[in-house]
């Protein structure tokens, strides 16, 4: 918070001070309102109604919240930060606290519901003193000024800003929904939101860090998947050490059909194929030798006649 923004605060505040004491006293400001009620500018001027009713929308809180919040969330995705989000956010609570408040503290009428002539509709059932559309069109366009990047573009948003907050103030009037007083109000309720904007500056840094940080935790949470269905490989089984006598029971132990070999598990258990002898059914597969008399077989005896 600088020097010159602190002036200027404690200006605006003396000037919102001092508009709500002339109001609650009846003083010139109250008269003033009372004639221009009286002269009706809507009707002096019906060719400029159609254009007017939707000029004012720039003061109303639903549609310029979603304008200036697409806005702010592109130039969010594209800086990776969160500070243009929940500048706006912290700006329009303000607004809805501070304002809101002072309607229904002070509870005045409008023009088209007054009572008595040339008196303040203080007090009564009344929700326009300060004007919503007013200080909602000076801090949501006033944002864009306070968020820009360069100098430059800030004098230029910022004077675009005030012309459209202007415009959108002298609209109401127009249209008679407003006393002059209450969009005088109103310009300095939004005023005083912009100026002290910066002393919420390291609370907006801590949320947007905090943030952040949830979200990186969210990411790594979903990407690592839950833990019970992780696929993560488990610790692998430590070997145990086996005796230097007990050697060959583990062996044994782990292939049985060696244990029942004793000592000769180095020797060779079967006989190769070229020892064998070929033997077949019928016999052996060699000729008979010629000098090799067969054995005959035996004569047995004939019995009976």
């Amino acid at each position: 918070m600088s020097r010159h923004r602190i002036v200027l605060l404690g200006s605006t505040l003396v000037f919102y001070a001092l508009i709500v004491i002339a109001v609650i006293n009846t003083s010139w400001l109250v008269r003033l309102d009372w004639q221009l009620m009286f002269f009706r500018p809507y009707q002096q001027w019906p060719e400029l109604h159609a254009f007017i009713d939707y000029y004012v929308v720039l003061g109303q809180r639903g549609p310029t919240a979603v304008m200036v919040a697409a806005w702010l969330g592109w130039r969010s995705w594209r800086q990776h930060t969160l500070r243009p989000l929940l500048m706006l956010g912290t700006s329009l609570l303000l607004l809805n606290l501070t304002v809101g408040a002072a309607k229904l503290s002070m509870g005045r009428l409008g023009p088209h519901y007054a009572t008595t002539i040339g008196s303040n509709e203080m007090w009564l059932t009344g929700d326009i003193f300060p004007s919503g559309h007013t200080a909602n069109a000076v801090v949501t366009w006033g944002i864009l000024a306070y968020l820009a990047s360069t100098p430059s573009a800030r004098r230029y948003l910022s004077a675009l800003s005030a012309v459209v907050a202007l415009g959108v103030g002298l609209a109401t009037v127009y249209l008679g929904t407003h006393w002059l007083s209450d969009v005088m109000l109103g310009w300095a309720a939004g005023v005083l939101i912009l100026l002290a904007l910066p002393w919420f500056e390291p609370l907006i840094t801590r949320a947007e860090a905090w943030l952040l940080a949830a979200r990186d935790r969210i990411l790594d949470r979903y990407r690592r998947g839950p833990a019970a269905g992780s696929s993560e490989p488990g610790p692998s089984p430590v070997p145990q050490p086996v005796p230097a006598g007990g050697e060959l029971a583990a062996r044994e132990t782990s292939n049985p059909h060696a244990a029942r070999g004793g000592t000769h598990l180095n020797q060779r258990t079967h006989v190769v194929r070229s020892e064998r002898t070929t033997v077949t059914p019928a016999g052996s597969r060699r000729a008979p030798h010629p000098d090799h008399v067969g054995r005959a077989a035996p004569v047995r005896p004939l019995t009976g006649g």
